[in-house]
C-alpha cells in the first residue's frame, strides 16, 4: 500500500485524496463489470445489433441531457459531497434489478434493460460531472496530471482484475447457467458501488469560489464558439466521440457473434487494452504536466483512426490482443488529458457547469454515433464476411477527418508548457527516446513503491 501521508503532507485535502483512490477501486470494480459486460448481457438476452445500438446510444443521450441538472442538483443537496454520496447509493440500488435480468423471459425484456441502464447512466453522468469538479479542486494544476495518472493506474488495476474475474466467472458457469454468472457479476457491481458511496462519506467538501460570471446558459456557451478555446476543444472531442462510437459498441458484437469467441477469449483480448492503459496513465500524465494536455490530445487523436483498420487484417486471437494493447495505450493518453484539459481551461466556479455542457454535447455525439452504427451494422455491404468490418472502415475515415479538421483550432492553456513535436512525444512515451527523466514508469506495480509526486 502506498504511503500517502508523505505524498500528500502539504496538501490541505490529503485525507480526501487518500480516500479518493480507495473509493476509486470500488467504483472501478462496478464500472468494469457494467461497461465490459453490459453488451454481452444484451447479446445473451437476444439483442440484435440495432438493440445494442439503442442500449448504448439512448442511455448516453438521456444521461447527457441530465447534465443540465448538475448545477441545480448540487444546489438542491446543499453541497457536492452530499450529492455524490446520496446519488451513488441510489445508483447502487439501480444495479440490483440488472442482477435478475438474466432470469427474465418476458418479450420486452430488452426494452426493460434499456430503461434501467438509462437510469443508471443518468446518475453516472451526474456523478462524474460533480466528482470531477470536486476532485480537481483538491489539487493544484501542476499536480493533477501526475496524481490522476497515478490514481487511474490503481483503479485500472482493479478494473483489470474485475475483467479477468468476470471472464473466468462466465466461462465457469457456461455449462451450468450463464444466467447465474451474469447475476453474480452485476450483484458484485452493486456491492462495489455501495462500498464506493460509503467511502465518499469520509471525504471533505472543498469550497467553491463563485462570481456572477460563472452563470451562463447553454446557448451562451455555444455562441462563444468562435472566441472560446474551450468550446472548440469540446467540439473536437465530441467529433472524435461520434466517429469512435459509430464502431465501438460493435467490437464486442464482432468478437462474440461473428467470430464466436468464448467469454474467456473475449476477456483475454480486452485485457490488452486494460493492461496498456494501466501502464500508460502515469507516462502520459507526466508528459502532460511538462508539455501540456493539448499536445498529448493532438498526438493521440492522430493515432486513434488506425485502430479500427487493424481489425481488418486478421482475426487471430493474439493479433487482436496486440491491437487492444495499442488501443489501450493511445486511448489512455487521450482520455486522461481530455479531463485534465478541462480542469486547466475552466475556473473552479464554472467547472461543474462546463463539465455538464461538455457531457451533454459528448453524450449527443455518443447517441448519434452508436445509433447510426446500429442502423448501418445490419445494412452495409459485407467486407471479409462481416458488415461490421465495413463499419470499422467508415469509423476510421471519420476519425481521421475529426483530427485533421478540428485539432488545430484549440491550443494549450498552460503558459509554461515545454515545446515538443508529436514524433518526439511518441518516441518519448514508448521509451525509445525519453525526453523526460528516466524512471520506473513501465513497471506496472511501480505505484506501490513510490509516491506519484516525487521524482
Amino acid at each position: 500500500m502506498p504511503n500517502l501521508q508523505d505524498l500528500l503532507s502539504k496538501n490541505p485535502f490529503r485525507k480526501s485524496l487518500n480516500i479518493s483512490w480507495k473509493e476509486g477501486i470500488a467504483a472501478s470494480v462496478m464500472q468494469a463489470s457494467v461497461d465490459e459486460y453490459l453488451i454481452p448481457l444484451g447479446l445473451f438476452l437476444g439483442a440484435t445489433p440495432m438493440d445494442i445500438g439503442f442500449l448504448v446510444a439512448l442511455p448516453h443521450l438521456l444521461g447527457s441531457l441530465s447534465q443540465f441538472l448538475a448545477v441545480k442538483a448540487v444546489d438542491l443537496f446543499g453541497s457536492r459531497l452530499r450529492f455524490l454520496v446520496r446519488v451513488s447509493f441510489l445508483q447502487a440500488l439501480l444495479l440490483l434489478p440488472l442482477a435478475i435480468f438474466p432470469f427474465l423471459l418476458f418479450p420486452s425484456r430488452i426494452l426493460a434493460l434499456i430503461f434501467f441502464v438509462t437510469l443508471f447512466r443518468i446518475l453516472a453522468n451526474l456523478i462524474a460531472t460533480v466528482w470531477g469538479g470536486l476532485a480537481s479542486d483538491y489539487l493544484a494544476p501542476e499536480e493533477r496530471g501526475k496524481y490522476f495518472g497515478w490514481r487511474s493506474r490503481i483503479t485500472g488495476l482493479a478494473g483489470m482484475a474485475t475483467t479477468i474475474f468476470a471472464g473466468i466467472l462466465l466461462n465457469a458457469f457456461r455449462t451450468i447457467s450463464i444466467a447465474v454468472g451474469f447475476s453474480i457479476l452485476f450483484g458484485i457491481a452493486a456491492g462495489a458501488r455501495f462500498i464506493s458511496a460509503k467511502l465518499m462519506t469520509q471525504m471533505q467538501e472543498a469550497s467553491e469560489h463563485k462570481n456572477p460570471g460563472d452563470k451562463f446558459t447553454f446557448f451562451m456557451f455555444l455562441r462563444s464558439f468562435k472566441k472560446s478555446n474551450f468550446v472548440k476543444f469540446v467540439f473536437y472531442v465530441s467529433s472524435i466521440t461520434f466517429a469512435t462510437l459509430l464502431a465501438a459498441p460493435y467490437f464486442s458484437v464482432y468478437m462474440l457473434r461473428d467470430l464466436h469467441l468464448s467469454y474467456l477469449t473475449y476477456m483475454f483480448i480486452h485485457m490488452g487494452a486494460v493492461i496498456a492503459s494501466l501502464v500508460s496513465f502515469p507516462i502520459w500524465g507526466k508528459h502532460a504536466d511538462r508539455i501540456g494536455n493539448a499536445k498529448v490530445l493532438k498526438t493521440t487523436s492522430l493515432l486513434i483512426p488506425v485502430i479500427p483498420l487493424f481489425w481488418l487484417l486478421s482475426s487471430n486471437i493474439f493479433y487482436l490482443f496486440m491491437i487492444e494493447v495499442f488501443a489501450g495505450f493511445v486511448w489512455g493518453g487521450f482520455n486522461l488529458c481530455s479531463l485534465n484539459f478541462i480542469y486547466d481551461a475552466v475556473s473552479p466556479g464554472k467547472r461543474v457547469r462546463c463539465l455538464g455542457y461538455f457531457g451533454f454535447i459528448n453524450g449527443v455525439a455518443t447517441f448519434m454515433g452508436a445509433g447510426l452504427g446500429g442502423y448501418l451494422a445490419e445494412r452495409l455491404p459485407m467486407l471479409n464476411g462481416s458488415r461490421i468490418l465495413t463499419l470499422f472502415v467508415i469509423s476510421a475515415v471519420l476519425r481521421f477527418l475529426s483530427h485533421f479538421l478540428l485539432s488545430h483550432h484549440f491550443h494549450e492553456v498552460r503558459p509554461a508548457a515545454q515545446k515538443m513535436s508529436s514524433v518526439e512525444l511518441f518516441f518519448s512515451v514508448v521509451g525509445i527516446r525519453p525526453l523526460l527523466e528516466k524512471g520506473r514508469d513501465w513497471d506496472i506495480l511501480s505505484f506501490l513503491k513510490r509516491s506519484p509526486w516525487k521524482d
